[in-house]
């Protein structure tokens, strides 16, 4: 029997019971579906077996080639029961892969339509960094799609769509549409308890949690489109529906005044009632009366409460490379951004501070969060904006990020939105020709990363011990692997994915300047000097080459770093057709 062609007996109306592959063939014309890298190609993560895990032949993804209302179409479906829809390099390649060939496809004029059938965890804590750079290239693919084609996900359950995966493709697909039993969530509950305590949200409490980021709550929040029963045909009826009404002009990531005004209006001192947002978030509009005298509260007490913000190194080098005093930035005290000129070229600086006396307590040590992200978002578009008939000035991304913020009321207002806004800012300032620079001088921690850094054209890095590239803490990921520290430390000896320094990260072949000799923490002038030589030169490369993530699979070091992630393209791209 050919396991691409033959069609699956599927007997049921439940589209939550179906198997990955299962709702991939549901969701396509009856007859069409083809798999493309199907378990008999073999595959398969080389990264789980070095940690004793078995792997899968289709490494828990399945892409289906067929039809949707006669139109070609691709169906991705993850398979939420290997390992919990985790991303690793493998299936976020063949993720990321199969988007890249609908937009190929839409270049020669081929209009095929993508469905994205998310039940996932966020990136596979066993192969870290190699899930997080497919996180990334999953949302850069998308975002080069969406001026062609609607990008349609579905979140039906009963894992949900969780971590990067909620950013990179929930956060930025054009439309999702949810069932009741799915949730959409950026932090994990267990991950939350773990590094906020269970004050702050309690794993167990399943009641609660299903009223913040279920289905229900999320689409009547405006936070996604689309609520379906489980049923296969009443999802495929709003899949179809989406794109017999084509694309959509604004999508909620590039919403950054509505969402700004809308988390002003926010008391952040207060217990936010799930319900209580629904419709003034879905609407989008705020009480102005109101609003006036929050802000005014909020300025008040914060007023009587400021306390002096610590020197850490993405305000050291934002002042180093900018010439200005974070002190004198307008705006939240956690954002810096600020333009200078670098041999002649404008250049735009754009770091995140800690800020002790930020509104959500959350995002006081330099974490992501409701707020950061979506200022991050308008720094860049407000460049985007003020460059669309000129030169395209640099935007460099100053990295020193220990991870998003995890909160009860981060997850209730959508910090997977607030990230993805910002994701969805620098891809479109690099889509329009900006050059992009991440510098990476700290931590680079998760979902803070992805969404300050991962989207740059270039990464550079200094080579220094407190320099760290990962997807979580190594407290929070012991707990959600079930392993010791000690054990994570041991896979991190086979698999450079998993490791925490940075040269272990250069292994992958994604960075493109491992930077030696700075002095990190007290920059002299000639560490100065250097380090913009070096962005300098990335601008320069950046301005010559191509406007997407490819760079990153063409070096010499990604040819044995990412051998898979590039072999998985070249097998896409033998059967696409």
């Amino acid at each position: 029997m050919d396991n691409n062609t033959q069609p699956l007996n599927i007997a049921t109306e439940s589209f939550i019971e179906l198997s990955g592959r299962e709702r991939a063939q549901a969701v396509l014309d009856a007859g069409s579906f083809r798999e493309l890298i199907g378990p008999f190609d073999r595959m398969t993560s080389p990264h789980l077996p070095l940690q004793g895990i078995v792997a899968q032949s289709d490494d828990g993804v399945i892409v289906g080639r067929g039809t949707i209302d006669g139109e070609p179409a691709v169906a991705i479906a993850l398979e939420g029961a290997f390992q919990g829809g985790g991303i690793g390099e493998v299936c976020g390649a063949k993720i990321s892969g199969a988007l890249e060939q609908v937009l190929r496809d839409h270049e020669k004029g081929i209009k095929t339509r993508p469905v994205l059938l998310l039940e996932t965890g966020g990136v596979r804590l066993q192969e870290g960094n190699y899930g997080l750079l497919a996180i990334a290239e999953i949302g850069a693919a998308i975002m080069a799609l969406r001026p062609y084609t609607p990008v349609v996900s579905v979140i039906s359950g009963m894992i949900g769509c969780y971590g990067g995966m909620s950013i990179c493709a929930a956060g930025l697909s054009s439309h999702l549409i949810m069932t009741r039993q799915g949730r959409l969530q950026l932090n994990g509950s267990e991950v939350i308890e773990q590094e906020a305590g269970i004050q702050e949200m309690d794993a167990s409490d399943r009641s609660r949690i299903w009223s913040m980021v279920g289905g229900e709550q999320r689409v009547a929040a405006g936070f996604a489109d689309t609520l379906v029963n489980d049923d296969i045909h009443e999802i495929n009826e709003a899949i179809h529906d989406v794109f017999r009404q084509g694309i959509r002009e604004v999508t909620r990531t590039a919403q950054v005044d509505r969402y700004l005004a809308l988390l002003a209006a926010v008391d952040a001192n207060t217990l936010i009632v799930p319900s209580s947002i629904r419709e003034s978030w879905k609407s989008g509009i705020v009480d102005q009366e109101n609003l006036q005298s929050q802000l005014g509260a909020q300025q008040a007490q914060a007023n009587d409460s400021v306390v002096e913000a610590p020197i850490t190194r993405g305000r050291t080098w934002f002042e180093a490379l900018s010439g200005q005093s974070a002190s004198a930035q307008q705006g939240i005290a956690s954002v810096l951004c600020a333009d200078t000129e670098l041999e002649n070229q404008r250049v735009r600086y754009i770091s995140v501070v800690p800020n002790p006396n930020a509104r959500f307590v959350r995002a006081r040590q330099g974490e992501i969060g409701l707020e950061e992200g979506w200022n991050i978002a308008r720094s860049i578009r407000e460049a985007i904006e003020a460059d669309k008939d000129g030169e395209k000035r640099a935007i460099v991304a100053i990295v020193d990020v220990p991870s998003q913020a995890y909160g009860y009321r981060e997850e209730v207002l959508g910090i997977h939105l607030s990230c993805g806004s910002a994701v969805d800012a620098y891809a479109s300032a690099r889509l329009a020709g900006h050059p992009v620079i991440a510098l990476i001088v700290g931590n680079a921690i998760s979902g803070a990363f992805l969404a300050h850094g991962m989207q740059a054209n270039r990464l550079l890095a200094l080579d220094d011990e407190k320099v760290t590239v990962q997807v979580m803490s190594k407290q929070s990921a012991a707990r959600i692997t079930r392993r010791s520290i000690e054990q994570l430390n041991e896979a991190a000896t086979k698999v450079p994915g998993a490791a925490y320094d940075i040269r272990s990260f250069a292994k992958l072949g994604a960075l493109d300047q491992l930077i030696e000799g700075i002095e990190a923490d007290q920059p002299q002038t000639k560490d100065i000097e250097r380090i913009q030589q070096y962005l300098i030169t990335a601008i320069a490369e950046t301005r010559q080459g191509p406007r997407d993530l490819s760079v990153r699979l063409t070096s010499a070091t990604a040819a044995t770093g990412r051998a898979s992630s590039i072999k998985v393209r070249q097998l896409l791209a033998e059967q696409w057709d």
